[in-house]
């Protein structure tokens, strides 16, 4: 072993925090861009005379390649050779669209790897390690898990369920309702909180709403912040019948942002045929549109590559995810407005208690936005 290969094996706990923390944070700027793909960060770090170098960065880009690891290699060149690579996700040893990127690491002469998160795809489990060892290369696993885990979360349910990981967003009024008397849309939320709904989105894969919802606010569901438009994420509809209207905001859009729509398989054919015509995609689902059976919407997303699912509907569909256990995070926004007795409740014939005293979900805590507040809770 050469001295500058040793030299590269010679950093500590601490030194390895800092460098995966920077990783996790080129890792999530691909999160809603990556997908079937995980959004993966790495860097490579040179151990020199007068400290740690960075040489190398890079992140899965859109569409899922090329791969992080790969990318960084690219940058770093030459340098990569007797360096460190720290990567958010065990490295792939299988031939998919490309190659390995344990082999493209062994080839570039990194002399050390260190590793978040042991990869869930029963490809790879486990064989990009191996065949790192197996040529001599130091293998650091579990450094920076927990946070992986979070930024990896979509990939993870994924493999280990057949479904996406799913996050509910409700907008609610200070007596808990979310909209007003006929089911008529209320602005609940100020501006603030507006753009953080928008950044959400912009992480996520993909949207869901119901048909209840699409009617009554004929929404756009895309990512309207400055720059950030072709970040907006795929449309999905849950619509067994196949109301929607082929001249609405979604339905006009879908040759821009990708519009899937879940209906029944008995579903009319001249609708079908209609917002066909639009570019919108139509999915039957057995049993209905997902809402009666909200696992196998779930399992056709996740066949579809769909890793991270944010469900904006309104409180019938939210109501059925909750009930059917499929809810992995909820964000709850709350204004200080009152909407009245007559107003709709935030969850269909269940108090909101049912998601805020669940007992398979626990706040994470709040925050404020503007006159809003935040609270999110994850899966316990």
């Amino acid at each position: 072993m050469t001295a500058s290969r040793f030299s590269s094996l010679a950093f500590d706990p601490t030194i390895d925090a800092r460098f995966m923390a920077l990783a996790l944070a080129l890792g999530r700027r691909g999160l809603g861009n990556t997908w079937p793909n995980p959004a993966v960060g790495a860097v490579i770090v040179r151990n020199e005379p007068h400290g740690p170098l960075v040489v190398g960065r890079g992140w899965t880009q859109p569409g899922g390649r090329p791969h992080a690891e790969v990318e960084a290699l690219r940058r770093a060149g030459a340098a990569a050779r007797g360096a460190t690579i720290y990567t958010t996700l065990e490295p792939c040893s299988h031939y998919g669209q490309t190659p390995p990127c344990a082999d493209a690491i062994i080839a570039a002469g990194i002399a050390r790897v260190v590793s978040a998160l042991d990869d869930p795809n029963p490809e790879i489990a486990g064989e990009g390690y191996r065949r790192l060892r197996a040529r001599g290369i130091a293998v650091v696993t579990g450094i920076g898990a927990e946070e992986a885990r979070r930024v990896h979360d979509g990939h993870i349910r994924r493999m280990h369920d057949g479904r996406p990981h799913v996050t509910l967003k409700l907008a609610v009024s200070a007596d808990d309702k979310a909209g007003l008397a006929g089911r008529r849309p209320a602005a609940i939320t100020g501006e603030a909180s507006r753009e953080c709904v928008h950044r959400w989105r912009a992480m996520h894969d993909a949207i869901l709403i119901g048909i209840g919802t699409a009617l009554a606010d004929d929404p756009l569901l895309t990512v309207r912040l400055p720059g950030m438009a072709q970040r907006s994420p795929v449309r999905v509809v849950l619509d067994s019948a196949l109301r929607l209207p082929p001249d609405g905001k979604l339905a006009r859009g879908a040759r821009d942002v990708p519009l899937w729509i879940l209906a029944a398989p008995n579903a009319p054919e001249e609708r079908e045929r209609a917002l066909r015509a639009q570019g919108a995609e139509v999915l039957h689902v057995d049993g209905g549109d997902g809402r009666r059976d909200p696992a196998a919407a779930l399992n056709l997303l996740a066949a579809r590559g769909i890793t991270r699912l944010m469900i904006e509907g309104g409180p019938t569909v939210a109501a059925a995810f909750l009930t059917a256990g499929l809810i992995d995070e909820a964000i709850l926004l709350r204004s200080s407005a009152v909407l009245g007795p007559d107003g709709i409740d935030a969850l269909e014939g269940l108090p909101l208690t049912a998601l805020t005293a669940s007992p398979h979900l626990h706040s994470r805590g709040t925050k404020t936005a503007g006159k809003d507040t935040i609270e999110t809770f994850e899966r316990i």
